[in-house]
């Protein structure tokens, strides 16, 4: 199963419901997250990242007109993207490492406020991440990235069959395996540098003979606990910890991590990073923000973290007292594809990637709701032991029935969309005011996550396809990508009487 099936699924009937009908739907019902924060209703735009900031991680007008183009469709929760600790360099990205930061995240805060009219409550995610390069060119790996180590020179030599090796210079060394052919490679180089001369150099969390990996532990938690200080002071309602996909934290849940200082193998001591981490940013908060975790029910890679994982590591994050749990599933960089030279390793491209944004070429199953058993079976064992945490589910959401479903058989407390909110941010608004037929419907082919893979700022081919309004607002033109994209989707007011 995975991206290389070629099933295509029609999308599903939608019948959308009256405005008194919506006015009785459990998916626009209010949710209480945490002490003091009540979304007015259940329906949640998850993080995506739009690759709109800054260079150095600054709100930019192009961030502001993004978020506020969702809070015009006034949803229950807005989540803003995947925001970085770290006062580090990271391209396009949002950053909250720094003070410097918080004067544009004001100003986002304020925007999304006004825009939805104060309907809407809005959280930041934020994250670590550990190194990820791009792919190099062959001349550039032997000639200037590979370790040239003893070790490596007996491998060559026995591969070779000359002992020689174990002696020649370091530039000789270098030029034979550029020119060695791949049975020799695969002999000479491990499998950690195999995959950097054909993936790109990662890291790990369990490379713990790096130091900066080693003191992970000691610095994460007090980063994560300024960063969502700084989330609070701009004004935001609460703050997802992102536990998920191929993060650091994530890491830390893995199967896969091997560490051994306490903090890798059995559950007890992979959970307990993220547990030290939710502390201290309670710690650092009022519990009038809320704090909420983003994490996975299932890796889907071989040796990862699977369901029964996820059900313990939630029941330890409601011990704790986490105000809420988003469910998601794979995104994975162990089985994500080769790059292209020049490029670095995408998690969305193997069959854990494929699980976390199914599109409509899959299995029989399909891609709707893929994910919600994942989230069901963690909501009944929080149930099961007293813990009311709400939980959230998404993942191929595409119709109103299909969410109303989902809460009326009490499987999750909120129902996100991503990739249909992005087709049409007034959506949940149409549906509420009786519009429903209005919706702009996402096609599930994954167009955006394309333009997210290539690093270009996210948008939705539908926008380009949307007619213009007969008299457009003459303030301002259609603002556009380079190659002539939309940036924002198409303006839309609700008739006189809605």
């Amino acid at each position: 199963m995975g991206p290389s099936t070629h099933v295509r699924h029609a999308l599903p009937a939608a019948r959308w419901p009256t405005r008194e009908e919506a006015a009785r739907a459990r998916w626009f019902e209010p949710l209480r997250l945490g002490a003091s924060v009540i979304a007015e209703q259940r329906t949640w735009v998850p993080a995506m990242v739009p690759w709109r900031a800054t260079e150095d991680g600054v709100v930019t007008p192009e961030v502001l007109d993004w978020y506020g183009r969702f809070a015009d469709g006034r949803p229950g929760v807005l989540v803003v993207e995947a925001t970085g600790i770290r006062d580090v360099p990271s391209g396009p990205l949002l950053r909250i490492g720094d003070d410097r930061f918080l004067p544009g995240l004001a100003r986002l805060v304020e925007t999304v406020r006004a825009r939805s009219g104060g309907h809407t409550r809005l959280l930041i995610q934020i994250l670590d991440f550990v190194a990820v390069r791009r792919r190099p060119t062959p001349e550039t790996y032997f000639g200037r990235h590979l370790a040239v180590t003893p070790a490596l020179r007996e491998r060559l030599a026995a591969a070779l069959d000359d002992p020689a090796w174990r002696g020649s210079p370091e530039g000789a060394v270098r030029r034979a395996l550029l020119d060695a052919p791949r049975p020799v490679l695969e002999r000479v180089l491990t499998p950690r540098e195999r995959e950097a001369l054909d993936m790109g150099y990662r890291e790990r969390i369990w490379d713990t003979h790096l130091p900066h990996i080693r003191e992970l532990p000691r610095v994460l938690p007090g980063l994560f606990a300024e960063a969502a200080r700084r989330a609070c002071r701009a004004g935001f309602d609460g703050t997802e910890l992102h536990y998920a996909h191929a993060y650091t934290m994530a890491g830390f849940l893995s199967r896969l991590n091997a560490r051994d200082d306490g903090y890798g193998g059995a559950r007890e001591q992979r959970v307990r990073l993220p547990l030290e981490v939710l502390d201290a940013v309670r710690a650092r908060l009022p519990r009038g923000h809320a704090v909420g975790i983003r994490y996975l029910g299932d890796e889907v890679v071989a040796g990862g973290s699977d369901l029964d994982d996820a059900v313990w590591f939630g029941l330890r994050f409601a011990e704790r007292g986490v105000d809420y749990l988003s469910v998601s599933k794979g995104g994975s960089f162990e089985d994500a594809r080769p790059p292209r030279v020049g490029e670095a390793v995408y998690p969305y491209t193997g069959e854990s990637g494929w699980e976390c944004m199914p599109t409509v070429r899959g299995d029989a199953r399909g891609p709707f709701g893929r994910n919600v058993p994942l989230a069901a079976a963690i909501r009944r064992a929080l149930r099961a032991a007293g813990h009311d945490t709400p939980v959230v589910t998404g993942g191929g959401i595409a119709t109103f029935e299909q969410a109303e479903a989902i809460l009326a058989r009490g499987e999750v407390d909120a129902v996100a969309a991503a990739r249909q909110s992005l087709a049409d941010p007034d959506w949940f608004r149409k549906i509420a005011l009786g519009l429903g037929h209005l919706v702009r419907r996402c096609q599930f082919t994954n167009y955006c996550e394309g333009l997210d893979q290539r690093h270009k700022p996210v948008t939705c081919k539908l926008w380009d396809r949307a007619p213009e309004p007969l008299h457009p607002p003459a303030a301002s033109p259609v603002p556009r990508t380079r190659d002539g994209r939309r940036l924002v989707a198409p303006a839309w007011s609700p008739p006189p009487d809605g």
